[in-house]
């Protein structure tokens, strides 16, 4: 059965950083590809950023390349984000997943988790 644990949100000044951390079983954590996703109030889960099982190739959605770095740690089987020069449009609950694809910008319905709450004050 999946396990997926997020944490790590908070409130945090616009220009800010947070790291948040998925803790997933192991099977999970060692057989699928991951990805982080949002939802802000009012809108639809959107995708934020992937990574694969096997070598870490990463992808990421436009709005957040080059601010925020999702990996892997392998001692831990947790997939993080970092997130770094945070905007207040960046506020939403994160929810980790697996990819329903490699490519993908979806998750496996059912395996939503609470997510943790991202706040970014302006």
């Amino acid at each position: 059965q999946v396990q997926l644990v997020e944490s790590g949100g908070g409130l945090v000044q616009a220009g800010g950083s947070l790291r948040l951390s998925c803790a997933a079983d192991e099977r999970t954590f060692r057989s699928f590809n991951m990805g982080w996703f949002r939802q802000a109030p009012g809108q639809e889960r959107e995708f934020v950023a992937a990574i694969s099982w096997s070598h870490g190739t990463t992808y990421y959605d436009n709005s957040v390349k080059g601010r925020f770095t999702i990996s892997r740690d392998n001692a831990k089987n947790t997939i993080d984000l970092q997130m770094n020069s945070l905007k207040p449009e960046d506020t939403a609950v994160y929810y980790c997943n697996v990819l329903q694809r490699w490519g993908s910008r979806h998750g496996i319905n059912d395996y939503w988790g609470q997510g943790t709450q991202v706040t970014v004050s302006s």
